[in-house]
């Protein structure tokens, strides 16, 4: 486990050893990253994230500020989330209880956004794609290219990869942005007409 020549670590951030951290990933102010922990390329850490050590973050993954990523948590590639957002590792905490052997696995699948303030409820999946609004509180697993919203989150539509809303009309969509189209086969999207994702914007 090794540490990029060329990632970006603020003097203020705790890295313990040993970690992972992949080529021009940018850890920024007072963050926390615990031994085992492994973070990918093209990562962004914003100010006063934890990692915990048993924690796998993909490459080009997106992480705002005063977000804790807890044991058993797993992102994939260009997973975005957002300012604030709440991951917790059991479902049933008590303060008098000690639950670490219990601790749920989350998995967060590829180009997923989580909004701000939302909460993730351990053992719970998120689908590729999948967009969860601001303030979510995710009990339930959630389907690729779906849009939550409320608390408890439920679906409210679909969204295209490139993170606008799709209008299944007639059964197939297209990404008003891109012209990627889709289709929707009862509860699944499928993508008909793939176009590549532009390339990511340079990190500020």
């Amino acid at each position: 486990m090794t540490i990029a020549a060329n990632a970006e670590i603020h003097p203020s951030a705790v890295i313990e050893h040993p970690v992972a951290v992949g080529e021009h990933t940018r850890i920024w102010h007072f963050c926390h990253v615990m031994a085992g922990a492994q973070i990918g390329a093209d990562c962004s850490l914003g100010q006063n994230v934890f990692v915990a050590s048993r924690v796998a973050i993909g490459n080009g993954c997106r992480i705002q500020n005063n977000v804790s990523v807890y044991d058993g948590v797993t992102l994939e590639d260009e997973v975005f989330v957002g300012p604030s957002c709440v991951f917790t590792n059991v479902a049933n905490p008590r303060a008098a209880v000690r639950r670490c052997a219990s601790f749920l696995p989350t998995l967060v699948y590829r180009g997923a956004t989580l909004g701000a303030n939302s909460t993730i409820v351990a053992g719970n999946t998120i689908g590729r794609w999948a967009f969860v609004g601001a303030g979510c509180v995710v009990i339930r697993p959630v389907p690729d290219f779906a849009l939550m919203v409320g608390n408890p989150a439920r679906q409210i539509g679909w969204m295209s990869r490139h993170g606008e809303r799709l209008n299944f009309s007639s059964g197939t969509a297209q990404c008003p942005v891109t012209g990627e189209s889709y289709r929707l086969d009862q509860d699944r999207v499928d993508i008909l007409s793939p176009i590549p994702m532009p390339a990511a914007e340079p990190q500020l």
